[in-house]
């Protein structure tokens, strides 16, 4: 049966353990005089509230948090959204964060949780393909292109779209692996996430457009894989927020 395959990228075909999450807590602690670090466990409950897919707007919200707890409103916090994204950027891409072939960041170290063969699998077994990612275009197209070796795939990034739960930019992927392919009839879309927000984004696709079937899959994050203690509650959280189905990594996708 052919469909439509969606994935976001970050925790789902790169392992952002040590770059974007390491980068959001490096953040946070700048941010707060080095007076807290968050650990992973208070950065998946502040995702697992929906809406802070966006992990520059994740430092700032944590950062806000920590001087409310210490009794200073987030009104008299003066540091700058803008602040906080460059002193983000640079550990995350470098200390040139505008030139990729310059890269030297915790980007350049993400391991790889996919290879090009499970791409070419997907096309051979007849399914189209493509990106829909809160990741910047120039972090995705870094990871898809220049260490995937993928030519030209179809990618909604952050620029793109609004931020997940938002539907916009799913609806954008799929219009576009239409038009790349062009497909006529309706098939089945499915985007596989490992976030609330990924899961909630089906599911408003769903309120939008009702006779369209569309499906979440969840991919459990990498940072959860050897602690059984994390899966089962993660899962839950998955199917909660609208997973048909729960997978431990992406390689696991065996179709509709």
């Amino acid at each position: 049966m052919s469909a439509i395959v969606v994935f976001d990228i970050d925790g789902v075909i790169r392992d952002v353990t040590n770059s974007y999450r390491r980068a959001l807590a490096d953040t946070v602690e700048h941010f707060t005089g080095g007076n807290h670090r968050p650990n992973m466990e208070e950065i998946d409950n502040l995702k697992g509230e929906g809406v802070w897919n966006n992990d520059w707007e994740g430092s700032q919200e944590l950062i806000y948090r920590y001087y409310e707890g210490v009794g200073t409103p987030r009104s008299q916090v003066n540091y700058s959204y803008g602040e906080i994204v460059h002193f983000f950027q640079c550990r995350y891409r470098g200390r040139d964060p505008q030139n990729a072939d310059t890269w030297d960041g915790y980007i350049t170290q993400e391991p790889l949780l996919v290879d090009g063969d499970f791409f070419q699998g997907l096309t051979d077994n007849g399914y189209f393909w493509g990106f829909f990612s809160g990741a910047t275009r120039g972090s995705a197209e870094y990871i898809l292109t220049r260490r995937l070796g993928l030519k030209n795939p179809v990618l909604v990034a952050m620029e793109d779209a609004p931020g997940k739960p938002d539907p916009t930019g799913l609806f954008m992927a799929v219009e576009s692996i239409k038009q790349r392919n062009n497909i006529r009839e309706s098939l089945p879309v499915l985007y596989l996430g490992d976030t609330v927000a990924d899961m909630m984004t089906i599911t408003r696709a769903k309120s939008v457009k009702p006779d369209d079937d569309f499906r979440a899959i969840a991919v459990l994050p990498p940072h959860i894989h050897h602690h059984e203690s994390l899966i089962a509650g993660y899962s839950k959280k998955m199917l909660d927020a609208g997973a048909q189905e729960v997978l431990t990594r992406v390689i696991d996708f065996s179709g509709c």
